[in-house]
């Protein structure tokens, strides 16, 4: 019989097997705020509408919601070293998949594949804070994670603003090449809980899975594609229809699933009205989340025209908030009600999108600061709290799967909400060029100034027609200032959509801290 490993031996194995799954969640995090920065500019070298600047982003969130539930099904299955491995080494390929594409289906392809591998590296390094650690060192296990987790998003617009700018946007996706190999590697070795269990896949509802992610497939592609074609035509009802029998076909399999075969989710959960009302908190905190970011960077590349860097440089103001005042939040998590923090933080984050949205085409970071300021300093307020009414309700044995649904429903929000911005560029911009052009044929000097034209030329009288050279030259000043004025829009609906939530927090635990009492098993 072998003699026992040394203790510091069997430590250090744990820590670097542990570190590796945290850079690895590092990794997918950042994935998303890396494209944010370069977003404009992978649509001028793909040759994309605006309205097709979406896609990119509402891929990925769309596969990581398919991949959340799986994942604690994969991890019996293949263990919890296998099946972050197998996750890791699948996102690096997806990751060399999405430099070498060349189109916009081919792009879209990889970034599907990158968001479902994404989604199970995520919450299985808070699975293994439980399972592979010690009780001694959980906390500073989730602490070490909750770095990681806050610092992607701070870092990630720079990082990928940098790459596009001083290489090209390949850069973004390669640069998870090296660490991703090494993070496949490390967690293969070094993560040693747990055996596989084949027969777990067993268990599967196959038929739900596949129901469910043709519903969503067919989501994303109306909520892309119905702008375009104006909501009309045989498509249009042909993949509305689709959408509502799958997603109809895949409710009831998770209805009426019974052991045991496991539903692709437990929509049972919604029947606890405190938990439904979390996840309707968590559906609002993801549209306005990733449907900021996206608004930023539509403002940062199509309006202001700024480089990838100074995108980057921008948005991370954002991360950077959130980042000073997470100990702040975490403090205050469990030393006042979590209603009262709910309120704050959903109204704080709503305050910072109310603020943006009366900004002009010559808005620039001055004028971003202060309401990146209250999202990044409002998001663990509005994370934390409803985070805790939602899951303290349930046995422990029943938290995972709670907690997969509840942040499952988030990354949905923010699909949502990036084609509901899609939608209102696709539909609105055209009228608010017409209105602008309908104003200064008029001679009005406040729509002058705001699009970027001489004031001391307009006098509120009508305008003599305009030759084809100046039409050319003022053209783009109104095309970006309609722009503008329809993100500006997107600014006010998010902030009133935040607002109205607020109306679900009596459904929500009415109990102080610690005091929400747990169902009977």
């Amino acid at each position: 019989m072998p003699p026992p490993e040394p203790a510091t031996h069997h430590s250090l194995r744990l820590w670097l097997g542990f570190g590796a799954m945290c850079v690895g969640m590092f990794m997918a995090i950042l994935d998303i705020q890396v494209v944010a920065s370069s977003l404009t500019t992978i649509g001028d070298a793909l040759e994309l509408s605006k309205s097709q600047l979406g896609w990119i982003q509402t891929s990925y969130l769309m596969a990581e919601v398919i991949a959340i539930p799986l994942t604690g099904l994969l991890t019996r299955a293949l263990s919890l070293r296998g099946m972050f491995a197998t996750a890791t080494f699948a996102f690096t390929l997806a990751s060399i998949g999405c430099a070498l594409s060349d189109s916009i289906g081919a792009l879209i392809a990889f970034r599907v594949a990158q968001g479902f591998f994404a989604g199970m590296l995520i919450p299985a390094v808070f699975t293994a804070v439980f399972t592979l650690m010690p009780e001694r060192h959980r906390l500073r296990a989730t602490t070490i994670a909750g770095v990681f987790a806050l610092l992607a998003p701070t870092l990630g617009p720079l990082v990928g603003g940098y790459l596009t700018q001083t290489h090209s946007w390949h850069w973004i996706f390669l640069i998870n090449i090296a660490p991703g190999l090494a993070v496949t590697v490390l967690v293969a070795i070094y993560v040693r809980i747990g055996a596989p269990d084949r027969l777990a896949l067993r268990c599967l509802d196959l038929f739900g899975l596949a129901f469910f992610a043709t519903s969503l497939a067919l989501l994303e592609l109306l909520l892309n594609e119905g702008p375009r074609r104006h909501w009309q035509g045989e498509f249009v009802v042909m993949a509305l229809a689709a959408c509502l029998v799958s997603g109809a076909l895949g409710i009831w399999r998770c209805l009426t699933t019974t052991a045991p075969t496991h539903p692709f989710v437990d929509l049972k959960r919604f029947g606890n009205v405190c938990f439904a009302a979390g996840c309707l908190f968590s559906f609002v905190l993801g549209l306005g989340l990733f449907g900021s970011i996206f608004i930023m960077s539509l403002f940062l590349g199509l309006v202001r025209e700024h480089s990838p860097l100074l995108i980057g440089e921008i948005l991370m103001v954002t991360g950077i908030a959130q980042l000073l005042t997470a100990p702040l939040s975490a403090w205050a998590e469990t030393h006042a009600p979590p209603r009262l923090l709910t309120t704050l933080g959903f109204g704080l984050f709503g305050a910072g999108l109310l603020a943006n949205g009366f900004v002009t085409p010559q808005s620039d970071f001055a004028a971003l600061l202060w309401p990146q300021v209250l999202r990044g300093g409002a998001l663990m307020l509005c994370l934390l709290p409803t985070t805790r009414l939602a899951l303290d309700i349930w046995p422990a044995a029943q938290v995972p799967e709670a907690s997969a649904l509840f942040n499952l429903v988030r990354n949905l929000g923010g699909a949502v909400g990036i084609a509901l911005i899609d939608t209102m560029v696709a539909q609105r911009t055209s009228a608010h060029v017409a209105h602008l052009v309908t104003r200064l044929q008029a001679g009005d000097p406040v729509t002058a100034r705001f699009v970027g034209l001489p004031v001391a030329l307009f006098h509120n009288r009508p305008m003599a027609p305009v030759d084809a050279m100046t039409r050319v030259l003022i053209t783009p000043l109104i095309e970006r200032a309609a722009l503008t004025q329809v993100l500006n829009e997107a600014w006010i609906t998010l902030a009133i959509l935040f607002a109205l939530s607020l109306l679900a927090l009596p459904l929500m635990g009415r109990r102080g801290v610690g005091e929400l009492a747990k169902p009977s098993s």
